[in-house]
């Protein structure tokens, strides 16, 4: 029998717990565990997230996958606060994106929630989002949007790159025009023009050094896809006592 800990090595936002709690219990039922601390709270470098006694065969069995789970996990949950940290005061929200680990989504996009932040859409039979390829395949913006409109009733995103195609998309009826890779200064100007007729999503070229400069500008929302896919996982450790 053996007593441990799970111990954040640096500072860091929580998501995962219940995920390295149910590994470790499918191995083996017995195993005790005791969290310290929930889901979406922050913790600096030091505290004890866990603490876990059972069969030492079953915690070691267990622990790297059960780590890397809580790891991948905190590590999304951290980066995607520091986002939202940096967009306070203003009324733009960040989202995540389609670009997850395979068969990691929804966890993922949990994570990303346990960060404070607001999960886009979780498959592309949520929301319509019209892209570039979707503009040329339906041979314009117009027909794009209004051949989604006549066979949904939901919201239609459709992602813009320039102010011709934003005026466009007002006209077809679009309800959120994405800014695709535009400057903080074009998109303030966008944010202009468009006024209270849609709402302004931002996208492409988003770090946490620019972001704040868009949320600025008066967008309601700003999708980040590096908050899942470039994530690093974050440093925890399990320490038997």
């Amino acid at each position: 029998m053996s007593k441990g800990i799970v111990v954040a090595k640096e500072g860091m936002t929580l998501a995962g717990i219940d995920i390295f709690c149910e590994v470790m219990r499918i191995i083996d039922r017995k195993t005790e565990i005791t969290r310290h601390f929930n889901d979406g709270q922050k913790v600096s470098a030091g505290k004890k997230i866990i603490s876990i006694s059972g069969r030492s065969r079953s915690i070691l069995k267990g622990e790297r996958v059960a780590l890397n789970y809580m790891q991948r996990m905190c590590g999304i949950a951290t980066v995607t606060a520091r986002f939202v940290h940096e967009a306070r005061g203003t009324k733009a929200k960040i989202l995540d994106t389609r670009k997850t680990t395979p068969n990691m989504r929804a966890l993922e996009k949990y994570a990303v929630r346990c960060g404070g932040g607001v999960n886009h859409r979780f498959s592309l039979s949520d929301v319509p989002l019209i892209k570039e390829n979707h503009i040329a395949a339906a041979g314009g913006i117009m027909n794009a949007v209004r051949g989604i409109k006549r066979k949904n009733r939901t919201k239609v995103i459709l992602e813009v790159t320039n102010k011709r195609e934003v005026i466009e998309g007002m006209e077809a009826g679009a309800e959120i025009l994405l800014l695709d890779n535009m400057t903080p200064a074009q998109v303030k100007e966008m944010v202009r023009i468009i006024g209270r007729k849609a709402l302004v999503e931002v996208s492409g070229g988003v770090n946490l050094k620019n972001v704040r400069s868009y949320a600025k500008a008066g967008v309601d929302r700003i999708s980040v896809g590096a908050i899942t896919h470039s994530a690093p996982s974050a440093d925890l450790s399990l320490l038997f006592i």
